[in-house]
């Protein structure tokens, strides 16, 4: 049975003439990195045999080669695991979205996100509890659990955890993540774990503004350190505020 062979895409980068980044070793077969261009949009690509597995080799693999060249462009990244039969078939792709792409280009020039996440310790989240006097008594009282009373208490009381919840998370919003969203050009809020990850935000930050975001996030750390730790990370590719769906039209 013979492999299937196909070209993998990493990411599209402003220039039209033919570059090559170096070895990238995917599927545990290793191949040049380089471009195939429509007008002066140009795909980073790498040829592969059979379907690229999300295994950690090939995700960091994806994701070094990702940050190596946005140290020298702007990019459009692409998500792990696209593939096309021929760089015919990509370049189709290319042509179809190419003012969509130049689009991104303008919005994207010269920024790149970044992430944070805020953990709320446990110490606050019992002192919050113990705000409530209802939630208070309970978590400090004995529960009968064989009592068809108790059953009802508890969803009763899992809705006032849950309000509890919401409105820390809601305060978080409103000193967290709204002051860093006014130095930021776009913020989006992703999914949470209610009570640990209190939030979870990615913003697009503006390289010339990048010392004064840092400098708010220390801020805003000082702040709260004493309820929550920050997890901040970045630069990254701007994939929070990405969504291109590459196919070719015709084919899922």
């Amino acid at each position: 049975m013979s492999l299937k062979k196909g070209v993998y895409v990493f990411c599209v980068i402003q220039e039209n003439q033919q570059k090559r980044f170096g070895q990238i070793t995917l599927n545990g077969q290793e191949n040049e990195v380089y471009t195939i261009h429509h007008q002066n949009t140009a795909l980073v690509v790498t040829k592969v045999t059979d379907e690229v597995l999300p295994n950690r080799n090939n995700l960091f693999a994806h994701q070094q080669t990702i940050s190596k060249i946005m140290k020298q462009y702007t990019i459009i990244p692409m998500s792990f695991g696209n593939v096309f039969q021929s760089e015919g078939d990509a370049l189709l792709v290319a042509k179809h979205l190419h003012l969509e792409f130049e689009k991104l280009f303008l919005q994207l020039e010269n920024k790149f996100e970044v992430g944070l996440k805020v953990l709320a310790k446990q110490e606050w989240v019992d002192q919050m509890l113990k705000t409530d006097p209802v939630l208070s008594e309970w978590k400090d009282g004995k529960k009968d659990k064989d009592n068809p009373a108790t059953f009802y208490d508890q969803i009763h009381l899992g809705e006032r955890a849950q309000n509890l919840v919401l409105n820390i998370e809601r305060k978080v919003e409103e000193e967290i993540y709204n002051p860093l969203l006014a130095l930021a050009e776009a913020g989006k809020q992703n999914n949470t774990i209610p009570g640990k990850v209190i939030l979870n935000a990615a913003f697009l930050i503006d390289r010339q503004n990048e010392e004064a975001f840092d400098q708010k996030v220390n801020d805003l750390y000082q702040l709260w350190k004493g309820q929550v730790e920050f997890k901040y990370t970045g630069p990254w590719p701007a994939y929070n505020f990405v969504n291109i769906r590459l196919r070719i039209e015709g084919k899922l």
